[in-house]
């Protein structure tokens, strides 16, 4: 296992930030800060019945098994206090669709505790899964204006690619470095 990234510093009024490679042990904090995003973004865009099945334990099951396998594109997590409040991860572009990628790096997910918005801790994670402005992509749904202002702060911009997920929710790619 590689040593942990630290970036250390403050936010706001928090005491203590790190981000580090996430372990097994973070699998339920991971699955609390994805669910809650998700739930903030998606509970309009998405059926009722939706989240009769997507659920933090549902999640968590899922993050405990991706984490013991150290498959590619392994997450980093941001620490405030000892407690886990985001993550991000970013590997090799995988298209979408038939939509073929322009870059070779994709942020794959960022995700931060919507208390914590506005913190820069978001800002935090994606500078260490994708240091120094590097090219990449990504995909966004077109109706999270928060998402894509805060991509377009850090140098993404619409392309014009767009595919339908499988949860019906449009999808944009935003570009850094084209």
């Amino acid at each position: 296992m590689s040593p942990p990234l630290q970036l250390h510093g403050t936010v706001e009024c928090m005491t203590e930030l790190s981000v580090r490679p996430a372990t097994v042990d973070d699998a339920g904090a991971i699955a609390v800060a994805h669910h809650s995003a998700w739930v903030q973004t998606y509970s309009d865009l998405l059926p009722a019945e939706h989240w009769a099945s997507d659920t933090v334990a549902r999640r968590r099951h899922r993050w405990r098994d991706r984490l013991s396998r150290r498959v590619p594109g392994h997450p980093l997590v941001a620490v405030v206090d000892e407690q886990v409040v985001g993550f991000a991860q970013a590997g090799s572009t995988r298209g979408k669709d038939g939509v073929p990628p322009v870059q070779s790096d994709e942020l794959w997910s960022l995700y931060v505790r919507p208390e914590h918005h506005g913190s820069g801790i978001g800002a935090l994670l994606l500078d260490a899964v994708l240091p120094a402005r590097r090219p990449a992509e990504l995909w966004v749904a077109e109706a999270n204006p928060r998402a894509r202002r805060f991509y377009e702060k850090h140098g993404f911009a619409q392309d014009g690619a767009r595919f339908t997920d499988a949860h019906e929710i449009v999808q944009i790619r935003m570009v850094r470095g084209h």
